[in-house]
């Protein structure tokens, strides 16, 4: 079988009231530019987060070129790219430093299965430890869980 790989982001995500629906995304800062890894950003990330509940963040690795976090539909959602477009807005309000934007759009894969989420989860974990910041994902202080999630995933 041969898949078709993807040079420009996919637009929206498929939503359906039979099954659970999360998001993996990556969002990439302007040019690839290094200035998430600090605390600033961080916290404007998880005030941003828990201020746009049209999805929900769950876990999320900060790298220091782009986000990685798992998302879910939360009250009255938003689509997706609408929903993004809103917090990175958000994000860059908080902080008002001019030379900190974003790319214009996101990477998202909708999660379909348990192993698909670990697959997922596992990447996200190993980013900074595949890109020599730390030994273990633990000692990574850009990471966590803005909401707790109680579905079939982790």
């Amino acid at each position: 079988m041969l898949y078709h790989r993807r040079n420009r982001p996919a637009r929206g995500v498929f939503e359906s009231d039979s099954v659970a629906t999360l998001v993996f995304t990556t969002v990439c800062a302007n040019g690839r530019k290094q200035w998430l890894t600090n605390p600033q950003v961080h916290a404007a990330l998880q005030a941003t987060w828990r201020r746009h509940v049209h999805w929900v963040v769950t876990r999320y690795v900060i790298m220091p070129d782009h986000p990685h976090l798992f998302a879910e539909p939360g009250e009255q959602p938003l689509p997706f790219d609408t929903w993004v477009t809103v917090w990175k807005t958000g994000v860059t309000h908080i902080l008002k430093i001019p030379e900190f934007r974003w790319q214009a759009a996101s990477f998202h894969h909708r999660i379909r299965s348990y192993e698909d989420y670990n697959e997922k989860l596992n990447y996200m974990n190993e980013n900074p430890v595949k890109a020599g910041l730390v030994e273990r994902i633990e000692d990574w202080p850009y990471r966590g869980d803005v909401f707790q999630h109680y579905h079939w995933w982790p």
